[in-house]
């Protein structure tokens, strides 16, 4: 694939909290999987829902991400703010359903679409790279260009 297009808005972020949060994210799924708590699968839900659906500034991992940069006094790198919202509404839809499979009993299904979350969300802390512009390529810009 020769040109990767992410959606764009004029809003800026500091690209450190979508970082920190990415690594709060695979805590989180981690510690629900590790404890079989539905609760942090919902309160994940929760905050993509917030950060995917909502104008409201900060979701609590959010806030939780931005004291930590804060906290380590992490250089302030301004980034487009509209692929992390399109990233956050995967996430959204990628914690629903395995909620709903892991409350269904279906966990391996759920370990599953888990493991692909941490692996993207993994992508986002460590090296910066928003697997959701890949997909927003292959899935979504086609429908846009036919159109």
């Amino acid at each position: 694939m020769k040109n990767i297009f992410c959606p764009i808005s004029k809003e800026r972020i500091n690209e450190q909290i979508p970082r920190i949060t990415a690594l709060l994210v695979i805590l989180l799924v981690i510690a629900g999987f590790g404890f079989h708590s539905p609760i942090i699968f919902l309160v994940l839900l929760a905050d993509f829902g917030v950060r995917a659906f909502t104008k409201v500034r900060f979701s609590l991992l959010s806030c939780v991400a931005y004291w930590l940069a804060t906290a380590l006094r992490l250089p302030e790198k301004p980034i487009d703010k509209a692929p992390k919202i399109f990233a956050a509404r995967m996430g959204f839809v990628m914690v629903l359903a395995l909620s709903i499979l892991n409350l269904a009993g279906f966990l391996t299904a759920s370990k599953v679409i888990a493991g692909i979350l941490v692996f993207f969300a993994g992508l986002e802390f460590s090296i910066a790279f928003c697997a959701g512009c890949t997909i927003y390529t292959l899935f979504v810009l086609p429908f846009y260009k036919n159109s």
